[in-house]
C-alpha cells in the first residue's frame, strides 16, 4: 500500500472495524489501497468460483483462455482490480507465480450443480491455514439465507470467521437468499436482500456481497412496514441505498454481484452508476469479465472503475 492511497476515506472506513486486530485492519487497508480505485473507498473484485459452482464448460467455453487459472490472475492485475477471489485449486495454480501482485481472497466453501436442489448447501473445501499459506488477505464464504440448512451455515461461518480474524484475515461473505421457502422472484426482493446483508453483518462479515435487489417485496410482514414507512424503492439507486442502510447504517462494506453474462455493456455500466449513486461500495464482477474477450473485459472493468472514481458519468 502507498501513502498517497491511504486517504481520509480509507481511514474513515477502517474506524468502522476498530474492534478488529491489527492484522485484519492491515489486510483491509491493502484491499482499499490496491489498484485503480486505491484510496477511493470503492472496490472492484474479480471472483472466479464459477468453474466449481456452474461447471467448466458453462463458465469458460465462452472465452477459452479462461480455462487457464493464470488467466484470471493476470486479468485482475491488468484491470487494476482491488483483489482476486477463487477456490483453492485456482489460487494454488498461480499464487506463487503472481505473489504480491494482487490481493487474494480464498473461497472456503463451494457448491456444485450436479444435482437439482431446492435447498442448496455448500461444502467447506479449504481452510484458514490454506489462506495464510497462500498469502491471502482474506477468506470468502457463501451463506444461503432461507435454505433448509442455513443454521448449519451460520454456525460454520461463525467458527471460520473467528479463526480467520485471529489470523488477521478479512472475512468476505457472499449472502445469497435461496431455498424452498422463497419464491424465485423473492431471491432478489428488496426486503430479502436487505435481510441477507444484515445477517452477513451480524455474522461478522467485514465485506458483504449481495445481488442487486429488485423492487419486489417477498414477505407479507415486511411489505406492510415498507409501505407504512414509505421506504423508497422506485429506482435501483434507492434500493442500493436501503441495502447499505441495512448493513449497520453504511458502516460495513457492501459490494454487489455482476450476475450472469450480459452482452449489453451499457446496462452493466448503468448498474454501476446506480451502485455509486446509492452509496454502494462497488462491484464483484466474474462472468461479465472473464467470459468476455480480454480486451472487452478490460474496457468494461475500466469504465466501471471510472464511474466509481467520478471520472465517467
Amino acid at each position: 500500500m502507498t501513502a498517497t492511497a491511504f486517504t481520509p476515506r480509507v481511514n474513515e472506513i477502517l474506524t468502522w472495524y476498530a474492534g478488529q486486530n491489527p492484522g485484519v485492519l492491515t489486510n483491509l487497508a491493502r484491499l482499499l489501497t490496491t489498484g485503480r480505485l486505491a484510496g477511493t473507498g470503492k472496490l472492484v473484485i474479480l471472483p472466479v468460483d464459477q468453474g466449481f459452482e456452474h461447471g467448466p464448460g458453462r463458465s469458460f467455453a465462452p472465452n477459452p483462455p479462461a480455462y487457464d487459472p493464470r488467466y484470471h490472475f493476470q486479468l485482475a492485475i491488468d484491470a487494476g482490480c482491488n483483489a482476486y477471489a477463487a477456490p483453492l485449486g485456482f489460487l494454488e495454480a498461480g499464487a506463487a507465480e503472481f505473489a504480491g501482485q494482487i490481493p487474494l481472497i480464498l473461497k472456503l466453501n463451494n457448491h456444485d450443480v450436479l444435482q437439482d436442489e431446492a435447498d442448496p448447501l455448500g461444502a467447506v473445501t479449504a481452510t484458514v491455514q490454506d489462506a495464510v499459506r497462500l498469502g491471502c488477505v482474506g477468506i470468502g464464504y457463501t451463506i444461503y439465507p432461507g435454505t433448509a440448512d442455513r443454521r448449519l451455515q451460520y454456525q460454520e461461518l461463525a467458527g471460520i470467521a473467528a479463526e480467520a480474524k485471529a489470523a488477521g484475515l478479512v472475512v468476505v461473505v457472499w449472502s445469497y437468499p435461496r431455498g424452498g421457502g422463497l419464491s424465485k422472484e423473492g431471491e432478489t426482493a428488496l426486503d430479502v436482500t436487505a435481510y441477507a446483508a444484515q445477517i452477513a453483518a451480524q455474522l461478522g462479515a467485514h465485506v458483504i456481497k449481495v445481488k442487486l435487489p429488485t423492487a419486489f417485496l417477498e414477505q407479507a410482514a415486511a411489505k406492510k412496514v415498507y409501505e407504512a414507512q414509505s421506504i423508497p424503492s422506485a429506482t435501483q439507486a434507492d434500493r442500493v441505498r436501503h441495502v447499505i442502510q441495512s448493513s449497520f447504517d453504511g458502516r460495513r462494506i457492501v459490494i454487489f454481484s455482476g450476475g450472469a453474462l450480459n452482452t449489453d455493456s451499457n446496462a452493466l455500466l448503468d448498474e454501476a452508476r446506480a451502485i455509486r449513486d446509492g452509496g454502494g461500495f462497488g462491484s464483484i464482477v466474474g462472468r461479465n469479465a472473464f467470459q468476455r474477450p480480454k480486451e472487452q473485459a478490460l474496457e468494461l472493468l475500466g469504465n466501471m472503475m471510472a464511474i466509481y472514481k467520478g471520472e465517467l458519468e
